[in-house]
């Protein structure tokens, strides 16, 4: 499954129940033991997700798991994923390019609790399935960030920590992260990715339309049922 069982280095996950942090975990655990991070904020989806992370687990049989809560974001608000007044379909704002779906630095409260727990744990990687290629183009998913997040997890944790995040899909299209997903045998029919509904994915927002393209463009019929 990768590196020798006795040199595997332990690894945080964070794995929301979607499709992109399902192949992130399969390609985390080819050298690494997974420790498996959930955080809840007050999402739409939120019940949804985290049964998709329990499931996701289960299916790799890891016991080592933290759902951690982050309520203080939809009381902020600012986002179609936590407000369900606003338009989560659609989700354009006339005063700028990034979607309405955009949580305001929530990867960064995300990284937050992961840096915490991986310390504890003596991890030494933490993964997250952020995509800047083929997404909705949100400021926390690109390269740059995580170049800087880096800087600030050296500067800001013990010395004797030797810890860095990890974004292997950074620069993978929809289509390449099913098609990797496919070869790792990642279990995708477990996976949830729509921003509204929890029991029959809605097809119409962005995050739907983007995975159902990745699908067809693959190749590969999409395991979720969908209205639209």
């Amino acid at each position: 499954m990768g590196a020798d069982a006795s040199r595997r280095s332990l690894a945080v996950v964070l794995l929301s129940g979607g499709m992109d942090s399902c192949v992130t975990a399969a390609i985390a655990r080819r050298d690494h033991d997974l420790a498996l991070l959930h955080v809840g904020y007050g999402q739409r989806t939120e019940d949804r997700e985290r049964r998709a992370f329990q499931a996701i687990a289960a299916h790799w049989g890891v016991e080592r798991t933290l759902l951690a809560r982050l309520d203080h974001l939809r009381a902020i608000g600012g986002s179609a994923l936590t407000d369900p007044a606003r338009d989560a379909i659609d989700a354009r704002r006339p005063d700028s390019a990034i979607p309405d779906t955009y949580v305001p630095f929530r990867n960064t409260h995300l990284l937050a609790i992961a840096v915490s727990w991986a310390e504890v744990l003596g991890a030494r990687r933490i993964f997250i399935g952020a995509v800047q290629e083929d997404s909705s183009g949100y400021p926390d998913c690109r390269e740059e960030y995580y170049e800087a997040f880096n800087r600030l997890l050296r500067v800001g944790t013990r010395p004797e920590t030797d810890l860095a995040v990890e974004t292997p899909l950074i620069h993978m299209s929809k289509a390449d992260i099913v098609r990797e997903g496919v070869r790792l045998q990642a279990p995708l029919h477990l996976t949830w990715s729509c921003y509204t509904e929890e029991e029959v994915a809605c097809g119409l927002c962005e995050s739907c339309r983007l995975r159902l393209k990745g699908f067809a463009l693959a190749g590969v019929t999409d395991p979720l049922r969908y209205r639209a």
